[in-house]
């Protein structure tokens, strides 16, 4: 007899999704957390991120109707946003922490440790289940040079009262690139250092190169083919030490050079559960080489995104598996990201880079939204559709999006992609107007067969 039918080591949302399900189901659920429950997203990752970038997005947009009816956009006051941010984002772990306990849903305090197929160690105290779930996530990646502890991650930029007045941020990737766009409206002298010339590798190269330019006229440094040697302090000066021998002065030095798998000291190598780079080696069924234990979310080997939407879906996937409602192999939709730059990029399913090198494959159809529909784009110009069709069946299986609603679009481009969904299903839906989602209905269904 068990103690636990499910215990899970992790309690965000790699999780507590399935926690959930599992409890409606009767089943009796507990979590190891050693860190705050409901982990990253929640406390220092998503949440925050769209509280702080909100008034940017706000006042970004008020800049394009400058001289048509605004004046001057509003300045922004960090400390003040930043204790609001503390106020309504920091209290939520606990709101969630006591939904578990109202359901019956313990949290053992203590790093978990697997002990064997059914065993989890949590501190000084053993926990058997009849399952186990592994959702330990990731954490940032630490630059590996002299000086590195003076070098900030992207919970402490999340986290910052007074916003630093000279910032460098190491890498080019999704977190920098949309903190550096808040630092740009801020005012702050910002710098991008990159390894290589390639920011934001995975977006399309010609709305990232729009993205650049955009911040480039607003003062931003890009420092590409750059590499760190080391950081120190000198005064009142954090000072960047580059392989060539530059260096550069600033007051803040923000690091992401991409997160790490948290998969160390869980007791995988004791019982056989391989590891790779990227994370934990799982089957089609999520589970790993120990058909008792799964693995969810960002810790997991996978070459999809690495999303909360992506571990919600594991997560829910997981507790049908256990509860028998279903042994379907996992199937994953075509799943949008969104990177919160100033304005935003999106993309879902075949990207453009696979189009274009598949052209026998793939065909590209380019809508200019905003020089077309102006008044629906809200003065967005430069907004633009990015369609991928199969040339075999005429079907949308991909888009991308440059423009502030570009997760909205790219949202309804998953649907139709799942759905397979034609010109004629579209022309069957009615959309409010003129918004958004209209705006992507009225453009798309003419492309598509009926």
């Amino acid at each position: 007899m068990y103690d636990y039918d499910v215990v899970f080591i992790g309690s965000g949302h790699a999780c507590w999704h399935a926690a959930l399900l599992l409890a409606k189901a009767q089943k009796k659920v507990a979590f190891v957390e050693e860190d705050t429950v409901a982990g990253t997203c929640t406390n220092w990752g998503c949440n925050a991120k769209i509280l702080l970038d909100s008034p940017f997005e706000m006042v970004d947009g008020l800049d394009r109707y400058r001289g048509i009816g605004i004046d001057e956009a509003p300045s922004i006051d960090w400390t003040a946003l930043m204790a609001y941010k503390k106020k309504v984002v920091t209290p939520v772990h606990t709101v969630l922490e006591g939904m578990f306990a109202q359901m019956g849903m313990p949290v053992f305090r203590g790093h978990g440790r697997l002990v064997d197929a059914h065993t989890v160690q949590a501190g000084d105290k053993r926990i058997t289940a009849e399952y186990i779930v592994l959702g330990t996530g990731e954490r940032p990646r630490r630059l590996d040079v002299p000086g590195e502890e003076l070098v900030h991650d992207s919970r402490d930029f999340l986290d910052v009262d007074v916003f630093p007045k000279r910032i460098v941020f190491v890498g080019a990737g999704i977190i920098s690139m949309e903190f550096a766009s808040i630092a740009a409206r801020m005012g702050s002298e910002v710098t991008v250092v990159h390894r290589n010339e390639r920011v934001l590798s995975m977006y399309p190269a010609r709305y990232v190169s729009r993205v650049v330019d955009k911040m480039k006229a607003q003062g931003v440094t890009f420092l590409l083919n750059h590499e760190l040697a080391k950081v120190e302090q000198i005064g009142s000066d954090t000072v960047v030490t580059f392989t060539d021998e530059s260096t550069l002065a600033c007051d803040y030095v923000l690091g992401a050079t991409g997160r790490i798998a948290n998969v160390e000291d869980l007791g995988l190598e004791e019982l056989g559960i391989a590891t790779s780079s990227r994370g934990i080696e799982v089957d089609n069924h999520l589970r790993t080489s120990v058909p008792t234990i799964f693995a969810s979310g960002d810790c997991v080997d996978k070459r999809i995104p690495k999303l909360t939407p992506t571990a919600t879906f594991e997560s829910n996937y997981i507790a049908l598996q256990i509860l028998g409602l279903s042994s379907d192999p996992i199937a994953y939709p075509a799943i949008p990201n969104l990177v919160f730059t100033l304005p935003r990029i999106a993309q879902v399913g075949v990207t453009l880079a696979e189009a274009e090198a598949s052209p026998e494959r793939w065909r590209i159809e380019t809508v200019d939204f905003g020089k077309r529909l102006l008044f629906e784009a809200k003065n967005e110009a430069d907004a633009e559709f990015a369609f991928v069709f199969s040339q075999e069946t005429g079907l949308l299986e991909g888009a991308a999006f440059y423009g502030q609603d570009a997760g909205v679009w790219a949202d309804l481009a998953a649907i139709v992609i799942d759905r397979k969904l034609t010109g004629r299903d579209l022309s069957q839906m009615v959309f409010t107007f003129p918004t958004a989602s209209q705006a992507l209905l009225s453009l798309l269904t003419p492309l598509l067969p009926l």
